[in-house]
């Protein structure tokens, strides 16, 4: 159950009341500017030469560049609170999305902590400082770690008004390159100890996650006097601000190292131009300890928002203070950084944890993009980028998590997808709007224009159900016939005709709530249409004239057999269903009377047998629907058997027929040719097919001489002469399909 310190930041707001600068673009430019600058650009460009280091950081800039822009967009079009990327992600794909990005954006973030504290203790244990150089880094990361977490924790403001030092050291460090020059006696060193050049992608790899960044500004989100206007700006100018230093870095290296073996082999080589090589080092330890401060601001509000949102325990709900600090939350990021600093090296994770950012800059352009391409009225932002831009960082984003570590992708994305099932299967209902409603009309509108436009092959043929039944509903046997012919993959509508008198808005309503759970107790996923009509069999026959939307409509009417006396106008809906050329299944309880499923008279290995006359149309649609029956999970049967029956004595000639025939289409079934011996059809039917768990057998189509009357008779005549046989399905192939080219 949720405090009241956990509704206080949703209800009145909360934070520190940031501005742009403070807030977002500090935070940004030092976590953009790291240690990558100092340690590897010399090395980036030695391997691949000034033009292509350009390209590189170009590059990787307008990725993060996008990103900015989408993140700009969504920013402007809601209120902003705790939680950064996660709340953007929450809001627009829902809570499933936003959890399986936002935990382990939140690990990520934590862990990075350890990474730069440890980072900063090795470089200031090798700095030759006299005081420094006995002790043990991992003691010094602790103390290190100890102070950033007291401050950051106790006030985000002074964490933050820190950062303003840091960012004068970063400042003065690069103005010291700036003014430096080649070294004086830097000789090349021996063949031996200068590594092989790289390549392209393998050097941009390497060089990426020095261009992002972002995230710890917008993990501010809750603290900002004006998120609205602060994130856009903020954003957008670290990433210009980072990427003008980035281009000029190593132009001016190249004027002052010119031998390639030096820049791969020396990582310390912006040292040694600099004029003055302290300030280098004070700007190695300030890239690595404002990283540290932006991850450990970012990640316990990230934290925050998750418990807040239940996705995390309670406890790191909880805030302290006007400004709501996430203190409880911060305590467990210090104890995962403190971890990881001691229990050695992690450095095994450092792929995954630039991937789970990718892939949260990722999604963010892909929400900007689905929703700009959409346009709903609620997208209203005041910041608005075109979708193509949107969509192009999602591309390049997707890429350069391949090209980093296409095996480390697949892990990063295999634990999201986890963390999204997981969420799922709670069933957990936001008490927001997200977008995937409106993805999924879009999608649905963009389907049904088109699909009329295609030309409909036989490869492609499913049958789309529309399927009728009485209320209640006492016969499960059909829905789950249902269930096996559609496998999950077609249209299947229950509908039922009720009184009109009955119809009405409330009493539908509930009823399709009842037919609702009916299905899902069969593990159908269904439509349901109640409709009120004055007389059951027309209302019947008007919903197969009309149901239906655009060229989304049934292909194949469903029904169970009625009894006795209302065959004409079960003969009236068959009429009208061939004259419309949509399929019709008729379905039988034979001599087993559903009572559930009716399944436990049946043994598990009773086949489906198929009755073939070795023509007409009705065969092939009869054996389609069977391999769909027989494909099933759960239902009537796995066997298939074929059944012929001749007048003739020669049976070894049809087996070999239908033998063959099988073996073409490549349908695995028995096949049996009985000898009628003056025998009718059906004796021969109800015979043969007593052990049989389902029966398809065919209808004849109604001639045009046929009334409601006579068709009735038949209909009467055949289903009554056929009652002892387990649970028979008359088969009218009506459409407008050739259905032997489905096994063709």
């Amino acid at each position: 159950m949720k405090t009241k310190q956990a509704f206080r930041a949703s209800k009145q707001g909360g934070g520190y009341g940031f501005g742009t600068f403070q807030g977002v673009f500090t935070p940004s430019i030092l976590t953009i500017i790291g240690v990558v600058m100092y340690l590897r650009f010399g090395w980036v460009l030695g391997n691949v030469g000034l033009g292509a280091t350009l390209a590189i950081v170009t590059m990787g800039s307008a990725i993060t560049f996008l990103t900015g822009l989408s993140i700009s967009s969504l920013a402007t079009n809601m209120r902003m609170k705790g939680g950064g990327a996660y709340f953007i992600l929450s809001r627009s794909l829902g809570l499933e999305a936003g959890a399986a990005l936002g935990m382990p954006l939140a690990l990520s973030q934590a862990i990075c902590v350890s990474f730069y504290v440890a980072g900063f203790a090795e470089a200031l244990v090798n700095s030759q400082i006299p005081i420094f150089a006995n002790l043990d880094t991992r003691i010094v990361g602790l103390v290190t770690l100890g102070i950033l977490s007291l401050v950051s924790t106790l006030s985000a403001d002074i964490a933050l008004k820190s950062q303003y030092a840091i960012m004068a050291a970063i400042v003065l460090s690069l103005v010291s390159f700036f003014l430096g020059s080649a070294p004086a006696g830097l000789e090349p060193p021996a063949p031996a100890d200068v590594p092989a050049p790289l390549g392209f992608w393998v050097v941009f790899a390497v060089f990426f996650p020095a261009v992002t960044g972002i995230l710890s500004g917008l993990g501010m989100s809750g603290d900002l006097k004006n998120p609205g206007k602060s994130i856009p700006l903020g954003t957008l100018a670290a990433v210009l601000t980072g990427y003008a230093v980035y281009m000029a870095v190593p132009v001016a290296l190249s004027h002052m190292v010119s031998d390639s073996a030096i820049l791969r082999s020396d990582t310390m080589v912006l040292q040694r131009c600099a004029r003055w090589q302290m300030p280098i080092l004070l700007g190695v330890w300030a890239a690595t300890l404002s990283s540290a401060v932006g991850s450990f601001l970012s990640a316990p509000r990230v934290m925050q928002a998750l418990a807040r949102d239940r996705l995390a325990p309670s406890f790191l709900a909880r805030g302290f203070g006007k400004a709501d600090d996430p203190r409880i939350a911060a305590l467990v990021c210090f104890a995962i950084a403190a971890a990881g600093i001691w229990f050695g090296d992690i450095n095994i994770l450092a792929p995954v944890l630039t991937l789970f950012n990718l892939s949260t800059y990722g999604l963010l352009n892909l929400s900007a993009a689905c929703e700009e391409a959409m346009s709903n009225p609620t997208w209203r932002p005041t910041f608005r980028v075109k979708s193509v831009f949107s969509f192009a960082g999602f591309a390049f984003c997707l890429t350069a998590m391949f090209m980093i570590s296409p095996g480390w992708t697949f892990v990063a994305l295999i634990f999201e997808a986890l963390i999204f099932w997981i969420v799922k299967s709670r069933r957990m209902t936001a008490q927001w709007g997200d977008m995937r409603t409106g993805i999924y009309a879009s999608l649905a509108r963009f389907s049904l224009r088109k699909l009329p436009k295609e030309r409909h092959l036989e490869r492609n043929w499913r049958p789309n159900l529309l399927v009728f039944s009485r209320l209640p509903m006492q016969n499960m046997r059909i829905v789950e016939l249902a269930r096996d012919i559609s496998s999950g993959r077609s249209f299947v509508t229950l509908a039922s005709i009720i009184p009109e008198p009955f119809s009405t808005p409330e009493r539908e309503a509930e009823l399709r709530g009842s037919v609702l759970r009916t299905a899902r107790k069969a593990s159908l996923e269904a439509e349901v249409k109640i409709l009120g009509a004055g007389d059951e069999w027309k209302g019947m026959s008007e919903m197969v004239r009309t149901y239906g939307f655009g060229p989304i409509t049934p292909n194949t009417v469903m029904a169970g057999l009625p009894a006795s006396g209302h065959a004409s106008g079960l003969a009236q809906m068959v009429i009208l269903a061939a004259r419309l050329r949509k399929n019709v299944v008729l379905f039988g309880s034979g001599s087993n009377p559903a009572q559930g499923s009716g399944l436990e008279s049946l043994p598990k290995d009773a086949p489906i047998d198929i009755w073939w006359r070795g023509g007409g149309r009705n065969g092939s649609l009869m054996l389609a629907l069977a391999v769909l029956v027989s494909r099933s999970a759960t239902g009537f049967g796995k066997s298939l058997r074929m059944n012929m029956i001749v007048n003739r004595r020669d049976l070894n000639e049809a087996k070999e027929e239908l033998d063959a025939f099988l073996a073409d289409v490549r349908v695995d079934a028995e096949t049996r040719i009985v000898d009628s011996l003056g025998r009718s059809f059906t004796d021969v039917i109800k015979e043969m097919s007593s052990d049989a768990s389902l029966t398809f057998i065919g209808l004849k189509p109604p001639q045009d001489g046929d009334d409601c009357e006579s068709y009735g008779e038949y209909l009467s005549l055949l289903s009554g002469s056929l009652s002892g046989v387990n649970y028979p399905a008359f088969v009218l192939a009506a459409e407008d399909v050739d259905f032997k080219l489905i096994f063709s």
